[in-house]
């Protein structure tokens, strides 16, 4: 591949000359890129490929049965509920992202993943994990609105506000993706580029590219501040109001039962981004960038799939509300085979 008028730094022995950056003209766009995944031994593939197929299908399955459960039952269409089902769908969304296209280059023994596709998954990757981010917020403020001005509740948290909350949190996140993709296609790669991670994180393309990222970068860090500085910050000043108002309860079981309300939250806050701020400090204290991606698996798997179990444990009225629609979804299938 010739390159026209591209001038690099060049540092002598004897003394440095600073020469001006042109922008390479001609340059051919990639077609592809290649996915190096978690490991690159063969013999470890199949064992990759069963754990996370097994954690994708539990992470599918119990939270769809969540938002069945939600659904079908009437005494579960609370505000509360209702931001744990699209908490439900968002996470289905955000492991759908990466996990499936990781499944199937193992099982073809393929790494490749073309610029398209590439471009979509950094978009959806973005969208449902700003979106997660945003949900867990409103949740958040959800709890703060409940302890804090209980009198007020019904009236504050209306059908009308719960519905406009997700649905700005959507657009919002919609707008992070978009700014992600944006920067992400305005990358100039050279030749055939291989990601040491199983899906396409932009900072990795911002460390493979070719053309000057520096502008890239301080972007990206200033979008997180604002799409997870923001969010995570309101979800410390609910808390903090929360528990000040819990300190301030008369009675012990009254303190209980606001802190058992706000425990399978807290829990999934804390695992929320308790992880991505471990991958990105495991990022900038090791320079592996392989020990990155498997640190990744904490918050774009891990976390998805435990926030059933936590919400679904934790808490009488779904064990009931899964208990029941177990039961009639048995019954009706009885009732079926009977009329055959």
């Amino acid at each position: 591949m010739s390159w026209e008028g591209l001038v690099r730094p060049l540092y002598d022995k004897q003394h440095t000359c600073h020469l001006r950056y042109v922008e390479p003209k001609n340059v051919t766009r990639i077609s592809e890129f290649f996915l190096l995944g978690l490991s690159e031994d063969t013999e470890l593939q199949p064992l990759l490929f069963g754990l996370f197929l097994v954690m994708y299908l539990i992470t599918l399955l119990g939270n769809l049965l969540i938002t069945l459960a939600i659904i079908s039952d009437p005494h579960l269409h609370t505000p509360m509920y209702f931001f744990l089902s699209n908490l439900s769908l968002t996470d289905m969304g955000f492991i759908s992202t990466t996990v499936p296209k990781m499944l199937v280059n193992i099982q073809t023994q393929s790494k490749s993943i073309t610029y398209a596709s590439c471009l979509v998954q950094v978009s959806f990757f973005y969208l449902f994990g700003c979106l997660d981010s945003l949900i867990l917020t409103v949740m958040a403020y959800d709890r703060f609105v409940a302890i804090c001005h209980p009198l007020h509740y019904t009236i504050i948290m209306n059908p009308r506000l719960c519905g406009l909350l997700v649905l700005v949190a959507f657009f919002i996140s919609l707008l992070d993706s978009q700014l992600h993709i944006s920067m992400v296609s305005q990358l100039t790669f050279c030749t055939d580029v291989e990601i040491p991670h199983f899906f396409c994180d932009p900072p990795q393309l911002f460390n493979l590219a070719c053309s000057d990222t520096s502008t890239n970068i301080i972007l990206v860090y200033c979008i997180g501040a604002i799409f997870a500085g923001v969010p995570a910050t309101g979800i410390f000043y609910s808390y903090t109001r929360i528990i000040s108002s819990i300190l301030k309860a008369s009675s012990s079981s009254g303190r209980y039962k606001a802190f058992s309300t706000c425990a399978s939250h807290l829990l999934v806050v804390c695992l929320f981004y308790g992880t991505g701020i471990g991958v990105y400090l495991s990022s900038v204290v090791s320079s592996s960038a392989r020990r990155g991606s498997v640190a990744s698996v904490m918050y774009t798997v891990v976390t998805p799939m435990l926030n059933p179990f936590i919400y679904s444990l934790r808490n009488r009225d779904i064990k009931k509300a899964l208990q029941k629609f177990l039961r009639l979804h048995r019954v009706s299938k009885v009732g079926v085979y009977k009329n055959r």
